[in-house]
């Protein structure tokens, strides 16, 4: 497949006060289109830092970010915004929806944002409703809704727009283990119809699902582990995992050995 996303050259340097934090180093990265991606590491190993960028929310110091074969890193911000809108969804922890609308009015938010014309977002936002079983829901504020109901609102408006790729950062962290699951199907899902999904997660067991896991350490891409197309049995997805905590380990204790 061709690529979606290639870094090359990526430099991200934050100054605090005298001090320079080197949030990504030296990063080079392909992503196919339909990929399925896990990014995981500790804390400040930069994988916040590479999701702000490939959702064109922050940009490098050095190097270049091509998205669907375009220099996206010399856009304007107004050209930034649009290719956002238009090819980047958000699944985000805390959901991010605006309190005071309603779910079908925070579903419709990136259409109104992008101009689309009433009834054809009314006809999108209808269907939207119905594929995540909100329909029962539309007019219900946040504060009304449940955590799952709320993460359901944030993947339809993250859809709606009928994104490239996906952006989840630890989709599931506010949620139980079984609404995080129903979560993780509707993302899983559409990555099967084509949609490139890249998940940043502490979560070994989330990362495992993914067919491909990125380690981030120190804001250096430590491993890549393209993993073949998962079995649905519980022994091969316990081994999948083990695997991954594996790599975690020896990524981690390695770096800080030097």
């Amino acid at each position: 497949m061709p690529a979606l996303i290639e870094l090359s050259g990526i430099e991200r340097i934050f100054h605090l006060g005298d001090s320079e934090v080197h949030a990504l180093r030296h990063l080079e990265l392909s992503i196919a289109a339909g990929e399925y991606v896990a990014v995981m590491g500790p804390s400040g190993s930069g994988k916040s830092t590479l999701l702000n960028l490939l959702g064109l929310l922050d940009h490098p110091n050095i190097g270049i970010y091509r998205l669907e074969g375009r220099d996206v890193t010399t856009l304007s911000p107004e050209e930034q915004a649009r290719v956002r809108s238009e090819r980047i969804g958000f699944v985000f922890q805390s959901f991010h929806l605006v309190p005071r609308l309603t779910a079908a009015e925070n579903i419709a938010l990136p259409m109104t944002l992008a101009g689309i014309e009433p009834a054809q977002r009314a006809k999108r936002v209808e269907q939207a409703l119905k594929d995540y079983g909100l329909a029962d829901r539309a007019s219900h504020r946040p504060d009304q809704l449940s955590g799952g109901q709320r993460q359901r609102v944030a993947i339809a408006r993250a859809t709606i727009m009928q994104p490239a790729m996906i952006l989840a950062d630890e989709p599931t962290g506010n949620l139980d283990r079984a609404t995080g699951e129903e979560v993780m199907r509707l993302l899983e899902e559409l990555n099967q119809r084509g949609v490139t999904l890249i998940v940043v997660t502490h979560d070994t067991t989330l990362g495992a699902r993914a067919r491909r896991q990125l380690l981030m350490e120190d804001g250096e891409l430590r491993h890549d582990s393209k993993v073949q197309e998962p079995h649905e049995h519980n022994g091969t997805r316990e081994a999948k995992q083990k695997r991954v905590c594996l790599l975690v380990f020896r990524c981690v204790r390695c770096a800080r050995c030097g």
